[in-house]
């Protein structure tokens, strides 16, 4: 199936996977250059020079996209897990020493090659998912040097590593301690941002628009500063309580507006009428045993829906495309067609790349996914196994 097109698909547009049954796919020098039935006799120059791969009896399809993760980070918070699996609350567990700023201290202290390395073993796992374009956050350092030190990390390791990232600086993650959401904001526009512009460190930028954490109105200014200043923008948005995140994202021409478990349907219909996608973390309710974002109904209001693993240290320690795979379907409602459009092409949409990865059309970059199985429809059927044979990129 080739998910075939340069722009995020809506409503209805999402169960359209384009089928070429016997098809082939032909790659040169990493792009794709044709794309067809295996009938055809596509000419190559020097054929000795390609390497030929019999998926006979395999299911073919874009590789995945996880346009939504918080991958380098410093520590682990296995035993604030164990609270919250006790009942214990957010801020009893941040009373305790845990939450975000447990992964802050942690971050600070780890070392650039200490998170390159515990980087590099996530990309490995993601890449035998199939997972062959990953966007990773910022978020974990609230300062200068640490949220440079985890995109400098993210840099290092697109160069070096199969799996493609695309970096996001999240320094607007939370409030550190000694500054107002107002001082906070404008420190990271005045000290931190320039720098990565200038080093080229980060395509995108995104805020936490949350109840207790930055206002609507307090992001709004940052994200036009931001936008002003060259970055793509992105924004967790009504994840706890309503906020009119949704609505925001829509307003500012967001790549997406991600989490949504809260969104209202206002928000709903904006996100609908806009090119923003409404990228979804099943996982991640899953994991806080909280309500799942309305995919159904977003979908059905004709919304552009991406899914993502939301993998992070705390409230969502996993990097599973199948188990996101299976909670979309199940409890979300997806179709197996619209979640394999919501993990390729309008993932790719989300990270505004789906002219160049997210399906497979002629001159967008070759990366594939080879299934175990003849028929697509055990990627939900298998619940929570991984069916993919060979990722090619």
């Amino acid at each position: 199936m080739t998910c075939s097109g340069l722009s995020a698909k809506h409503g209805q547009e999402m169960s359209e996977l384009h089928i070429i049954e016997n098809g082939q796919v032909v790659i040169t020098e990493g792009i794709i250059e044709f794309v067809g039935s295996s009938s055809e006799k596509y000419p190559v120059e020097h054929p000795e020079n390609y390497e030929i791969i019999d998926a006979t009896g395999k299911a073919v399809l874009p590789g995945f996209i996880d346009s939504h993760t918080h991958f380098i980070f410093g520590g682990y918070r296995e035993e604030e897990f164990s609270w919250r699996m006790k009942g214990d609350s957010y801020m009893s567990i941040m009373n305790r020493g845990g939450g975000i700023y447990s992964t802050v201290n942690a971050t600070r202290k780890a070392s650039f090659e200490e998170l390159k390395s515990a980087g590099k073993t996530r990309l490995d796992r993601m890449l035998a998912m199939g997972v062959t374009t990953v966007e990773g956050k910022s978020g974990y350092g609230l300062d200068s040097e640490t949220e440079l030190k985890q995109l400098r990390v993210m840099k290092e390791l697109d160069m070096e590593h199969p799996v493609s990232i695309v970096s996001t600086y999240m320094g607007a993650h939370a409030v550190p301690e000694g500054y107002s959401e107002e001082a906070y904001i404008d420190y990271m526009l005045r000290e931190v941002m320039p720098v990565i512009r200038r080093e080229n460190l980060a395509e995108c930028c995104d805020i936490f628009c949350e109840k207790g954490v930055f206002g609507t109105a307090e992001s709004k200014r940052f994200l036009l500063a931001a936008k002003n200043m060259g970055f793509k923008l992105k924004i967790h948005a009504d994840e706890i309580v309503n906020t009119g995140g949704a609505e925001l994202a829509a307003e500012l021409c967001a790549l997406s507006a991600d989490h949504l478990l809260q969104a209202s349907e206002k928000g709903i219909a904006a996100l609908s009428e806009s090119n923003t996608v409404a990228t979804l973390l099943p996982c991640t309710a899953f994991s806080l045993k909280e309500d799942y974002a309305k995919g159904r109904e977003m979908i059905d209001a004709g919304c552009a829906v991406a899914l993502a693993t939301d993998l992070n240290p705390g409230s969502c320690f996993t990097s599973s495309i199948p188990l996101t795979i299976a909670l979309a379907c199940i409890y979300m409602k997806l179709s197996p067609e619209e979640a394999i459009t919501a993990l390729t092409i309008n993932a790719a949409a989300a990270l505004g790349k789906a002219d160049s990865i997210g399906s497979i059309d002629v001159g967008k970059k070759g990366h594939l996914i080879i299934s175990s199985f003849s028929n697509y429809r055990f990627l939900t059927y298998h619940i929570g196994m991984n069916c993919v044979e060979r990722t090619i990129v």
